[in-house]
This record gives structure tokens, C-alpha cells and sequence, in this order.
């Protein structure tokens, strides 16, 4: 095997969204003031891992917390729209305190990782899962031996796709927690095709606000 690349998994910064503790899904909500100041904290630090590539979710507080990285390096933000957040469905724009009245059992559900469909009509984390494993797969075939690629995307996409990075069941990946705003994981390629990518770094993160929303 050539020498391994690296994959950073990196979720976006806070929205005022996230703040509220609204189902975000793939609604286009903005980073607020602290998200701008997480992306560019934890730019300051990612830089030094010489990504060759950025690829962003094509929402904006994706692609803005992508834009910091960038413009601390030569390269230009691609996007991919199969590396959204969850479709929430009905839930969308919903708080938390909402969905705990009015839809008690499956947000219960979800927020424990059962393989439900937000709203009923959003998505499974099977499918997020596997759109977004297809970007992933599509941007470390361009990814050179030996460089890294950071990958910008969502609390929700980067849970769901835990299971078939890691190759481990649904099941086991709920005992993962969601990554917190502007934070990011590390993964370096193995040989195993067993244990594809092995965990180097996990919810990472430059700045100690508190955590907010997951999706």
C-alpha cells in the first residue's frame, strides 16, 4: 500500500438555529457571529495539515466554515450537495421543545440513534449514510497518497456516516456523540479491508463554547 491519506470530517460552525435547538436538516441557515469565529479558529489549526482538497455540503453554513480554510490556503471550495444534512422532513425550523410535545416517541427515537425517519417523511440515517460515504468515496479517489482531504458537512451526515466509513452497524455508532459545532475527526486510510480507516482524532475543536443542536 502506498504511503495512507488522511480524511477530515469537519462540521460547520454555530447557526442561531443550532443556538434555538431547531431541527436545521437541509433548510439554508446561516452561520451567526460565533459560527464565523469558530471557522476561522479552527482554520487557524487545520491549516496545518496541508489539505490538498476542500469539498463542502453546497449549503452555506457549510460552505462559509470551508471558505475560512480556504482563505488560509491556495485551494477553492468544491461542493457536493450529497454531503447535506439530513432531510428533516416536517420537522424542519422545529424546536426542540416542540418536537418533544408534539411527536414525543420518535424524537425520542432519533435523538437515542434508532434507525427512524424524522417527521416520518425526512430521511433514514442509512440513506444519509450511504450519500454521503459516495462524496467521501468520490474525493479520496483524487486525493494523492500520502495528502489529506477535509470534507465539511453536518452533525447529522457525519454520524450517519460513521457506520460505513468504520464498516461497523448502525447500532455501534450511536455510542458515538454528535460532533460538536466547528469541530472535526481525523481518519487515516488502512490496509484492513475489514477496518478501512482507523479513528486518529475525534470531535476536535479550538474554542470551548458549549454544545449546541445536533442537526
Amino acid at each position: 500500500m502506498s504511503e495512507p491519506r488522511r480524511l477530515v470530517l469537519w462540521r460547520h460552525g454555530r447557526t442561531a438555529w443550532n443556538l434555538e435547538h431547531r431541527f436545521q436538516g437541509q433548510t439554508d441557515v446561516a452561520l451567526d457571529e460565533v459560527g464565523v469565529r469558530q471557522a476561522r479558529a479552527a482554520a487557524g489549526l487545520l491549516m496545518a495539515l496541508r489539505p490538498q482538497l476542500i469539498v463542502s455540503s453546497d449549503l452555506s453554513r457549510a460552505r462559509d466554515t470551508a471558505q475560512a480554510l480556504a482563505d488560509r490556503t491556495s485551494l477553492t471550495v468544491q461542493t457536493d450537495p450529497r454531503l447535506r444534512e439530513t432531510n428533516g422532513g416536517r420537522w424542519e425550523g422545529r424546536r426542540r421543545e416542540e418536537l418533544l410535545l408534539e411527536d414525543p416517541d420518535t424524537y425520542r427515537a432519533w435523538l437515542a440513534g434508532e434507525p427512524v425517519r424524522p417527521g416520518g417523511d425526512g430521511e433514514g440515517r442509512g440513506d444519509v449514510g450511504a450519500r454521503v460515504m459516495a462524496a467521501i468515496d468520490d474525493v479520496m479517489e483524487r486525493t494523492k497518497p500520502g495528502r489529506t482531504a477535509v470534507v465539511v458537512t453536518h452533525g447529522g451526515a457525519a454520524r450517519s456516516v460513521l457506520s460505513p466509513l468504520l464498516n461497523r452497524p448502525f447500532e455501534q455508532i450511536r455510542f458515538f456523540a454528535v460532533m460538536r459545532n466547528a469541530a472535526w475527526s481525523v481518519f487515516l486510510e488502512n490496509e484492513s479491508p475489514d477496518h478501512p480507516w482507523q479513528v486518529l482524532e475525534y470531535n476536535a475543536r479550538s474554542l470551548p463554547e458549549p454544545p449546541a443542536a445536533d442537526d
